[in-house]
């Protein structure tokens, strides 16, 4: 059996979507022999990432989003003929017309568009959701099967585009056990964010949090936010300045794995205000490094996280707060048994796991591609 797997987005640069493909093929490369694997990839990678034997590299240097991606791609697949294509974004040139499989990450597209989630002008950012819808739409009709991280996302695809529930698999993420071993530690007391800096995370609600609590406590508190610099960082920045939260919020930039376990470990709570996601991945990092989870009431939250974080309402500001002090105030026994069972409860996330069902509907696929031509040979 031959896979081809999209991966072109692998890299920590490439936030969640990097992460997952970094995972999906690490552990694939583990815990399968038997199949022939094709791993398409950027220039930036090609040569550095070892491989098992039966996987090959091919050299894809096109842009993801790009008009290289839909006129060049669908070649350089088809010249590898593989019995299954992953493609573990939605970007799925149009003109493909092989067996694949799609993940969706999130519905963000569907559930917060709008020209502040976007540094373009009004007349092409409405082109470019155009286009992207367009091909969304056609990869989740046109794909084998869809894998989604949660219930959540299978929801939207179900509201959205009338998908069955048979087509659909939930797959959960798993995070990655170097970030929980990592050591930092900073000197004040600290609140932490991990993640980009999108509108839909909501953090000016945060900032503005940060600024009202530190007012109403006698000792100071920081935020700290670690986000790699984008405009949508230096929008924070004007947020911060708007505000008078300089003092409070500290902008950190990228961190690395080998960092973060320590920051996340050392500080009060790790504060997830976000409006929408697909899965929520930092915040299983935060509890299985050993900290308190604060997060948005919002349903994929409750999802994945269950009774492993203190729920507030992400349009409250008073609501945030509330559960920001509740961490702070939160008795040392009380902290120590809820820390304990989010590490216990975070362990049922694994990425072998993920990698394993994900074999299982690739080895699915191409059985029942099989038994149809069987069936049509007869």
């Amino acid at each position: 059996m031959k896979i081809l797997i999209d991966g072109r987005l692998y890299g920590l640069e490439n936030a969640g979507l990097g992460r997952y493909q970094i995972n999906l093929i690490a552990e694939l490369a583990k815990i399968d022999v038997k199949n022939d694997y094709i791993l398409l990839l950027r220039k930036k990678y090609f040569d550095t990432l070892k491989l098992p034997k039966n996987w090959k590299k091919v050299l894809a240097d096109f842009r993801h989003y790009s008009l290289y991606e839909q006129v060049k791609l669908p070649g350089l697949i088809n010249k590898e003929n593989p019995d299954l294509v992953h493609f573990p974004h939605f970007n799925v040139p149009i003109f493909y017309r092989g067996k694949f499989i799609v993940t969706i990450h999130d519905m963000l597209m569907h559930d917060f568009a709008g020209l502040s989630a976007s540094t373009l002008p009004g007349p092409l950012y409405l082109f470019k959701q155009a286009v992207y819808k367009f091909v969304f739409r056609r990869a989740v009709f046109a794909s084998f099967r869809i894998i989604v991280p949660s219930y959540a996302v299978k929801e939207g695809l179900k509201k959205y585009y009338n998908i069955p529930d048979s087509k659909i698999e939930i797959i959960y993420e798993g995070f990655d056990k170097r970030i929980v071993q990592g050591e930092t530690k900073v000197n004040s007391p600290y609140f932490i964010y991990v993640g980009n800096a999108y509108p839909h995370k909501n953090l000016d609600r945060l900032v503005e949090t940060t600024v009202l609590l530190n007012k109403n406590s006698d000792k100071k508190m920081m935020l700290l936010i670690a986000s790699a610099r984008d405009v949508f960082i230096s929008r924070l920045e004007e947020v911060i300045d708007k505000f008078g939260a300089s003092q409070f919020v500290k902008l950190l930039g990228f961190v690395s794995d080998e960092k973060l376990g320590g920051l996340f470990k050392n500080s009060i709570a790790f504060v997830f205000p976000s409006l929408s996601e697909g899965f929520g991945l930092p915040g299983l990092e935060a509890i299985s490094s050993g900290t308190l989870l604060l997060a948005s009431q919002i349903p994929v939250f409750r999802e994945i996280y269950g009774k492993n974080a203190i729920y507030f309402n992400p349009l409250d500001i008073s609501s945030i707060e509330k559960a920001m002090k509740n961490a702070l105030e939160m008795d040392t026994q009380e902290r120590r048994r809820r820390i304990e069972e989010g590490q216990k409860f975070s362990k049922r996330y694994s990425w072998v796991k993920m990698a394993k069902e994900a074999l299982e509907i690739y080895e699915e696929a191409i059985k029942k591609e099989s038994s149809d031509n069987i069936r049509q040979s007869k």
